[in-house]
This record gives structure tokens, C-alpha cells and sequence, in this order.
């Protein structure tokens, strides 16, 4: 009949009844209440004046600047042909140093939106007076200040208000209000804490009945385990419960070590009498045959007390090692090793039998302790058969059943739950005299016990013994972490992975080939996606470099024009690369802005200079300058322009000369275009005279230096204007004769920047190649073979400082921040290409 186990709870002996003492009172609480609750009180109620004064001064100062912002702003709304218009001044946003993010809108008195988000007034409403109104709100899942302005506008249709909001998150105003918090409330946090050690010395000095309770137990003696009755304060009875608690269990674990000693000695001492009497016996024989039968008892008893310390110990071990959280055990290899410790002839009489779907089965169970269980069944079954053992290993739906299966006398029912027993075998295997211990089949009904399982003692057809063992099986992972993940759970997705990307290139209208980068250890641990709008044949080096440092990952490299490269990371439902690099800043802090970046403390973070990260979140990597390039087989160095100015006033003498042999950015394709071409007009009061010179020579327009520089080579062109200095300097040094000019008024430096995607799979892969690339091993690479320029100190050709100096001109480095928004404004982007359209393609 089967037998179910389940766990035993086992309960020290309560302690004697002791002499009721009086309810402890706790000393710590009385003082504490009594004392320090006037003081806290009082200590909490300045901490939250001190709080909302924080708030209120914080709020004041940040409002005046977004009030600013908005009237700025205000300021340049305007009417054209009756339709409200505004081109947001540079100066907008520039008044936001932080790392706060900035959102805008411009609504006409109707209610459309002229310009910014959309959404951002939702909730809000109208403006009707040119003073700034503030709100708080929360936008994007995330908190923000909204400031409110109206502009008063005349329309055929009457007069209206114009609503301008501008937004700010909270960042930089709440941790203004923290240090003035953290400031202000020092004294009283210094009082408080002078008041609460006065408070605790006081409290010590009253635990004397911590010193009674030690000499207590320093006095007993070491057999004495019986819990402690002292009286305690409140703060030392859960001690003293905690105490009795242990001793308790030492008790019980004692008690089971005091039982298993007497039971081995009670079991041992019969075996070795036995041995002692017949070792006298055999001294005093003299018959060789009488003799030799006396040593062969006398090994027989000696093997049969070996077989009985070798059970007690194993017992001893099973117990020890059931209390361990094991690892899941494979059951087959496992069963196969009971077979091969097996003697050769016993060997031969054991059949093994595993069912496929039992193939990979595992178990729960410390792996000592499950080969102990299979071991003693099939060592009862082998003792007490003479023929063939039969193994089986079955899969029961969440279980598993080993069976073993002999051709023994078998157990009569009545017997069978006692043979569970410690050193208790049945009277069948006793009048057979085939030994053992008593001890095998007990140590199985512990395993089942500890682990849920059952055992079953039946009857096998045609005469035997079928000893059914039943476990529950280890938890399986999900389908799609199990074997056959690779071809069904994980094929699809993908399968549906790599057909998003596939179809991306046909919505952009670009297919441009990732490039495969292998890792060195093969196979690789993992692959790092990056996508970037840098030629991959310079990105190369770094990707070589930082390989180097991690020979197991491999890198795929996607390249892409910048603005394609800002639609891919906005576009809904788009996979995400591990990390993005770009040379348009201002679509970068775009993506920041927008949300859509991971936070990173980079440790070289504090190296680089303020003006090429930006909310820890964008960071730069590069010195590259936008310089002049020319063909020197059609213009010598003498004649090449030196400023902006000497430019311009080139193309208006010679149109014909330069006529289609002018090259620049298509600003309304490329982002990093747009970008230089935006930051030179609010620089320079000579950009317009320049773009209208382009118009006159009929420029050749390009989204890429790369591709510039390839027709400046071949000399379809003569000049190309706002080239990036990394691909210029590094066509020059393989070879190509062109010159290279750092203007001399200005020269506008930029950053190539990477970026995390909030949803980057690798995210980890991500930051150890930022890592890399802000190292001095990778600024040496940007310095030397890359040639994009080493933001960094470090040593190279093309360091920041070796750059600078091949120009006179002043460095404007292009800041990372919200003053970038600007130049993004819908509107403003759309005038800006309409008038450079205008100017410089009016066919």
C-alpha cells in the first residue's frame, strides 16, 4: 500500500510553568516618549516651514525665467496675411542653463496650434493677459512648471489673444530647494542630534538588566539547557525569547544525537560480541576445518558490521544534506551511476530502463541524496533476488516513478509499513539470513518525506517485489527558454526582428548594409547594434580598438544620414539599436528632451567639457571642426579663403569660375547640415551675403562630406564649404591633394555624441563602449587613425589643442542644451528652408 509522508513540524517542550513577574516596562520607550517627543515634534514642524519656504523662493526664481522665456517668445509673433507666424529668437531658450527639459506652444486666438507640441495646453486655459500665468501639470509622465502668456493680436476678423506656454520640468528648481533645505535645516538636524545622544546615554545607564541576565548565563552549567526565566525590560525579551529559541533547538538537535549514538551503539555492540566470542572460539580450535568455518563467521559478522557503520554514517549524511537548497539533478546519468559503482556480477543481473520523455527529467534533490535512495532499493532488491533487478525510470505526468522490480520472496502487507522503520527488517529477509542493516529502506522514506514524494511496496506479476518510488519533478522554465526555443518560441520574433529592419531602409528610402564586425573569440558572447550617421570606414577604428579590449563581442554596425537616423528613433513600433551615434547635436538633445534616452554616469564624465554633454543622458567624444576644403589643382594655396568673409567676396568676383564647382550641405536633408548652417547664422552677419554667392555659382548640394569630398577629389568641385574636419583630415592624409582651411574669424567646433535608447536591448554592451571611447586608449584612437579629434587630453595628432591651432580664428564650440531646440521649431525650420531655398536654389 502506498505511503505518504509529509513534513513533520516539531515543537521544543514547553517550558515549566514559571512564577508570574510583573509586565515588564520598557525604559527606552518612556524616555523616548516622554523626552523626545516635545523635541522631534517640534524639530519636524520647523523642517516643513523650512521645506515650503524652500519651494516658494525655488519657484519664484525659476518662474521669472520661464516667464522671460514666454515673453521673449511673445515678443516675435507676428501677422502675415492674417495667419499668426513666430520665429522663436535665439534667446528663448538660451536662459536655461540646466539640465531641465524645455517644451513650448503657440496657439492663435482660435485655439490651432502655430507651433511647438501640440498637446502641451491640454487642461490648460486660454491666455488672456500679457502677465505670465503659472501651473503645474504633468506632461509626458512627468512633472512641469507651465508658464502662460497672451499676445494681443488685430485681425480683420476682431482682436484676439495669442496663448504662449513654455515648460520646464522640475529638476533644476527641486534640487534648488533641496540645498536650500539641506542648508537651513543643518542647525536644527545638529540640536536634534545633540538632544537624541543625551537622550541614549541616558538609556544606558538604566539597562542593568542586561548585567543580570549575563551573569546568568555565564554561571550555568554547559549540559544546561532549559530556557532562561529572568524578569527583562520590553527591549530585551525578544533577546531573551530569541535565546530560549536556540537552546531549544540545540535541546532537540542534541536529544536526536544522543538517540542516534545509542541506537548505533546498541546496534553495533551485538555484531561485535558476536565477532569477540567467535574470535575466542576459533584461538582455541584445532580442526583446520572447524577452524576455517569459524573465520568464515567470523568475516560474515564483520562484513554485516561494516555494511551497518557504513549505513549509520551514510544516515547521518542524508539527514545533514537534506537540510540544502540543492540544484535540480539529472535522474538518468544519475541511475546509470548506481549501476557502474556496482560490483561486475552484480552488474550483469541489473537491467536499466529509462522512458524517452524521462530522458531529461531532473529532480529537486540534493544529488548524494538521491543516488543514496536509488542505491538502497536496488541493493534491498539484489540481496533478497537471485535473478535479473529490473530498473525502470518513467515519466507520470509532474512526477517521476522509479521502479525496481526483483524476483525476491516479496514483503507480506502486514509487514510493509514497518520495514520504513529504522533497523527493522522483514521476518522473510530475516530467515533467509541475507544481512543488511535495517537502515536502507528508512533512509529512502526520509528522501520521499523531505520532498513530498511516496513509495509503494506491491506485488510483481509472476512473483517479486515492485518497489514504486514517486518524486515531483523540478520546475521547467517556459517554452520559450527550453530547448526547443531556438527553432519555435524564439524563430518568430526573430524572424519578425530582423524583417522590421529589413523594411525600415524602404520606408526611409535609403538601404544602406550593416556592417559586420566579428567578435575574436568565437563564438561571441554577445553582439552590440549600433546605428550612426558616421562614415563606417573611420567608426572602424574605435570598433577595432574596443574589440581588442573585448574579444567576445561582436558589432554590427548600421550606418545612416543624421536626420534618418532621429525619424528611426521616433518612428512608433521601431527596434531599438543598443546605442546611437551622431553628429547632429541638436537631434540628439532632441531625443533626450523627447525622453527616449537612457541616463549613464560615464566615469570620465567629469573630464568632459560642459559644453558637450547634457542631462548625463548625450554625451560628446569628438573635437571636429567645420572647415573649408579645396581642390589645389584648381586653386592654390594663396588664393584659398581664409574667413567667411573671403569666401563670399571669391564667389561674387568669380561666378563663372565657380559656377557648379561649389559644394556644400543640403540642409533640408541632412540634420548636421542644418545644424552648422543655423549655428553660422546667428554667428556671422555675412551668412546670407555667403548663401546668396552660392545661389549666384549655382551650388552643388550634398547630404554628406563624404560625398563632397569624393567630388572635390575627382575635381568636379573646387570648394566645399562646412565640411566636417574629421573626413577632411583624413582624406589629406591618404593622400588626396586637397587643402584644408580652419577659418580665421571663426570656426564652429561640434561633437559627435552617443546616445542610449530608453528601450536599447544591451543597454550594458552600450556603456562599455562609451567607456572605451572616453578612455585614454580610445581618445588616442580618435587622435590618431580615426582622425575625428580627441575631445580629451591625450596624445595623438589630432588632439583638440593641434586643432585649434591650425586656425585664428575664435573656437565656437556648439553647446549640448535646450538653446538647440530652437533651431528645430517647426516654423522656424520651415522659414529658415524657404528663405535658404530662395536664396541658394531659386530655379
Amino acid at each position: 500500500m502506498p505511503l505518504r509522508f509529509a513534513p513533520v513540524h516539531v515543537r521544543a517542550a514547553a517550558a515549566p510553568p514559571a512564577a508570574r513577574v510583573p509586565r515588564p516596562v520598557s525604559i527606552r520607550r518612556r524616555i523616548l516618549v516622554f523626552a523626545g517627543a516635545l523635541l522631534l515634534i517640534a524639530a519636524f514642524g520647523l523642517v516643513l516651514f523650512i521645506r515650503d519656504y524652500a519651494e516658494r523662493s525655488s519657484d519664484r526664481a525659476f518662474d521669472r525665467l520661464l516667464g522671460a522665456s514666454a515673453l521673449t517668445i511673445a515678443g516675435a509673433v507676428q501677422l502675415e496675411d492674417g495667419r499668426v507666424t513666430v520665429e522663436l529668437p535665439l534667446a528663448s531658450f538660451a536662459m536655461f542653463s540646466g539640465e531641465d527639459r524645455i517644451f513650448y506652444a503657440v496657439e492663435s486666438p482660435a485655439g490651432e496650434n502655430v507651433t511647438g507640441e501640440s498637446d502641451l495646453s491640454a487642461g490648460l486655459a486660454p491666455a488672456t493677459s500679457s502677465d505670465p500665468a503659472f501651473a503645474d501639470k504633468t506632461y509626458r509622465d512627468e512633472g512641469v512648471r507651465v508658464a502662460s502668456v497672451g499676445r494681443l493680436v488685430s485681425t480683420a476678423e476682431g482682436t484676439g489673444w495669442v496663448t504662449i506656454r513654455v515648460a520646464e520640468t522640475r529638476g533644476e528648481r527641486n534640487a534648488l530647494a533641496r540645498e536650500i533645505l539641506n542648508n537651513a535645516i543643518l542647525p536644527v538636524l545638529l540640536m536634534t542630534l545633540l538632544a537624541l545622544v543625551l537622550l541614549w546615554i541616558g538609556i544606558g545607564r538604566v539597562f542593568a538588566p542586561l548585567l543580570t541576565l549575563e551573569r546568568h548565563l555565564r554561571g550555568r552549567s554547559p549540559d544546561d539547557l532549559s530556557p532562561v526565566d529572568l524578569p527583562a525590560p520590553l527591549e530585551t525579551a525578544q533577546l531573551v525569547g530569541a535565546l530560549n529559541g536556540f537552546t531549544a533547538r540545540l535541546k532537540l538537535a542534541r536529544e536526536r544525537l544522543e538517540a542516534l549514538v545509542a541506537e548505533a551503539a546498541h546496534e553495533v555492540r551485538t555484531p561485535l560480541a558476536s565477532l569477540r566470542a567467535q574470535a575466542e572460539l576459533a584461538l582455541g580450535e584445532r580442526d583446520p576445518a572447524a577452524l576455517r568455518r569459524d573465520v568464515e563467521r567470523i568475516h560474515e559478522g564483520a562484513v554485516q558490521a561494516s555494511q551497518l557503520v557504513s549505513q549509520l554514517l551514510m544516515d547521518a549524511t542524508v539527514t545533514h544534506r537534506l537540510e540544502n537548497q540543492p540544484e535540480p539533478t539529472p535522474v538518468a546519468p544519475l541511475a546509470q551511476e548506481v549501476v557502474r559503482r556496482l560490483s561486475p556480477d552484480m552488474a550483469e543481473r541489473v537491467c536499466l530502463s529509462i522512458a524517452p520523455e524521462a530522458a531529461e527529467a531532473e529532480l529537486p534533490i540534493d544529488r548524494v541524496v538521491l543516488r543514496e535512495a536509488i542505491r538502497n532499493l536496488v541493493d534491498n532488491a539484489l540481496r533478497y533476488s537471485d535473478e535479473a533487478v529490473e530498473i525502470r525510470i518513467e515519466r507520470d505526468g509532474s512526477w517521476l516513478a522509479i521502479r525496481v522490480l526483483d524476483r525476491g520472496p516479496g514483503i507480506p502487507e502486514h509487514e510493509r509499513p514497518l520495514v520504513f522503520q529504522r533497523f527493522r527488517r522483514g521476518e522473510t529477509g530475516s530467515r533467509r539470513d541475507r544481512g543488511g542493516s535495517g537502515l536502507g529502506l528508512a533512509i529512502v522514506a526520509r528522501v520521499v518525506e523531505a520532498h513530498r514524494g511516496e513509495v509503494r511496496l506491491g506485488e510483481r506479476e509472476g512473483g517479486g517485489l515492485d518497489m514504486h518510488l514517486r518524486l515531483p519533478l523540478a520546475p521547467t522554465a517556459t517554452p520559450l527558454a527550453g530547448p526547443g526555443a531556438t527553432r519555435s518560441g524564439r524563430a518568430l520574433p526573430a524572424l519578425l526582428l530582423f524583417a522590421a529592419f529589413a523594411a525600415l531602409p524602404l520606408l526611409t528610402g535609403r538601404a544602406e548594409a550593416a556592417a559586420e564586425f566579428q567578435a575574436r573569440e568565437n563564438p561571441p558572447s554577445a553582439t552590440l547594434r549600433i546605428l550612426g550617421a558616421t562614415d563606417t570606414g573611420l567608426f572602424s577604428h574605435l570598433i577595432r580598438a574596443f574589440q581588442r579590449e573585448r574579444p567576445d563581442i561582436a558589432i554590427t554596425y548600421e550606418e545612416d544620414e543624421s536626420r534618418t537616423v532621429y525619424d528611426r528613433l521616433v518612428a512608433p513600433g521601431a527596434s531599438p539599436p543598443d546605442l546611437v551615434v551622431s553628429s547632429a547635436s541638436d537631434l540628439q538633445v532632441k531625443l533626450v528632451n523627447e525622453g527616449l534616452a537612457r541616463a549613464y554616469q560615464p566615469p570620465r564624465l567629469a573630464g568632459i567639457p560642459d559644453w558637450a554633454h547634457w542631462r548625463s543622458e548625450v554625451f560628446g567624444f569628438s573635437f571636429e571642426p567645420a572647415v573649408i576644403v579645396y581642390n589645389r589643382n584648381l586653386m592654390s594655396d594663396a588664393e584659398a579663403p581664409r574667413t567667411h568673409l573671403q569666401l563670399a567676396e571669391l564667389l561674387e568676383r568669380e561666378p563663372r569660375r565657380f559656377a557648379g564647382r561649389v559644394g556644400t550641405y543640403d540642409v533640408a536633408r541632412s540634420g548636421v547640415g542644418y545644424l552648422l548652417a543655423t549655428q553660422d547664422q546667428a554667428i556671422s552677419s555675412y551668412f546670407w551675403r555667403l548663401a546668396a554667392a552660392f545661389g549666384r555659382t549655382q551650388v552643388q548640394l550634398s547630404a554628406s562630406s563624404p560625398a563632397i569630398l569624393d567630388r572635390l577629389v575627382t575635381g568636379d568641385l573646387a570648394i566645399g564649404y562646412n565640411i566636417i574636419g574629421s573626413y577632411a583630415f583624413a582624406r589629406q592624409d591618404a593622400g588626396a591633394d586637397i587643402g584644408i582651411v580652419v577659418p580665421d574669424d571663426y570656426v564652429l567646433v561640434f561633437s559627435r555624441s552617443f546616445l542610449i535608447p530608453e528601450d536599447a536591448p544591451q543597454p550594458a554592451l552600450a556603456e562599455a563602449f562609451i567607456d572605451f571611447t572616453l578612455s585614454p586608449q580610445g581618445q588616442a584612437v580618435l587622435a590618431g587613425p580615426a582622425a575625428f579629434g580627441a575631445l580629451l587630453d591625450g596624445e595623438g595628432r589630432w588632439t583638440a589643442a593641434r586643432i585649434t591651432a591650425l586656425g585664428k580664428g575664435a573656437v565656437q564650440p556648439i553647446r549640448f542644451g535646450p538653446s538647440l531646440l530652437v533651431g528645430l521649431d517647426r516654423q522656424r525650420r520651415e522659414r529658415f528652408l524657404a528663405t535658404w531655398s530662395e536664396i541658394v536654389s531659386p530655379h
